[in-house]
C-alpha cells in the first residue's frame, strides 16, 4: 500500500499538533521525523522530547529518520520515546547489522538510510535484516530541496533486488517530491512517499494530502 508521509520539519512547531491533525484528516497514516545532529548532516532539529510530545499527540505510525553520527547510541531511546519505525543511515553506522537487530529487539521497524551517491549494491547483504529502505532523493539536511533525478534509477534497482529475493521490504524515498512528479515516484517503485514541503507550505495541508494520496493510488507501480 503506498503512504504519503508527511515530514513535519516543514511544519509550523508553534501549531505543530494542528499541523498533525490536518494530515491525519486528509488521510495520512504515518507521519516523518527527522532527527538531525548538526556533524552528519549541517543542520540541528528535533530530540526524543519532541518525539514523546508527538506520541501524545497522535496515534499515527511515527518513523524516525536518524540523521545523526552513532545512530547506535540512540536508535533505541527514540523507541522508547514512541517511534514505530526507526532508520539509520548506511554512511553512519559502523556495524550496521547489529544496529538495525537493536532496533528491532526494541521493538520497532528497522530502516537502513542511503544518501543519493551510495549504490544499493552495498545494501545486498542486509536486506534480510532491514525491515525497509529509506532512498535519499536529496542531500540529507534540508528541506525544500529538488528531487534528484537518478534517485528513481536506484528505486527500480532496489525494486528489482527485493522481487528477486521475494523480500516484503517497504521503499521509502525522501526529498523534493511534489503533485507534480508523484505519480513518476511511485510508478518507479516507492511505497512510503516523505514529503514536506509540499503539504505543510500548501494553502491546506488536509487537501493536500487528499490529492497526493488521490494521485498515488491512481499510479501504477511498474517501472517507467
Amino acid at each position: 500500500m503506498i503512504e504519503i508521509v508527511p515530514s513535519i520539519l516543514s511544519a509550523d512547531f508553534a501549531r505543530l499538533a494542528d499541523d498533525i491533525a490536518r494530515a491525519e484528516r486528509g488521510g495520512a497514516r504515518m507521519l516523518h521525523l527527522d532527527v538531525m545532529d548538526g556533524h552528519f548532516v549541517p543542520n540541528l532539529t528535533i530530540g526524543p522530547p519532541v518525539v514523546e510530545s508527538v506520541r501524545r499527540t497522535t496515534k499515527l505510525h511515527l518513523d524516525c529518520h536518524l540523521m545523526i553520527e552513532e545512530p547506535e547510541r540512540y536508535a533505541e531511546i527514540f523507541v522508547k520515546a514512541g517511534a514505530d519505525s526507526v532508520s539509520v543511515h548506511y554512511e553512519a553506522a559502523r556495524h550496521l547489522d547489529g544496529c538495525l537487530n537493536l532496533i528491532k529487539k526494541a521493538g520497532a521497524m528497522a530502516g537502513v538510510v542511503l544518501n543519493p551517491a551510495t549504490p544499493v549494491s552495498v545494501l545486498e547483504d542486509v536486506l534480510d535484516v532491514a525491515d525497509y529502505v529509506l532512498l535519499m532523493s536529496v542531500n540529507p539536511g534540508f528541506g525544500g530541496q529538488k528531487l534528484i533525478p537518478y534517485v528513481l534509477e536506484k528505486v527500480r534497482h532496489l525494486d528489482r533486488l527485493r522481487r528477486e529475493k521475494k523480500l516484503a521490504l517497504p521503499i521509502e524515498i525522501d526529498g523534493g517530491v511534489h503533485k507534480d512528479n508523484l505519480a513518476e515516484v511511485v510508478r518507479a517503485g516507492c511505497d512510503w512517499i516523505v514529503t514536506g514541503s509540499a503539504i505543510f507550505h500548501s494553502p491546506d495541508a488536509e487537501v493536500t494530502v487528499r490529492e497526493m494520496r488521490g494521485i498515488a493510488d491512481g499510479a501504477t507501480a511498474i517501472p517507467v
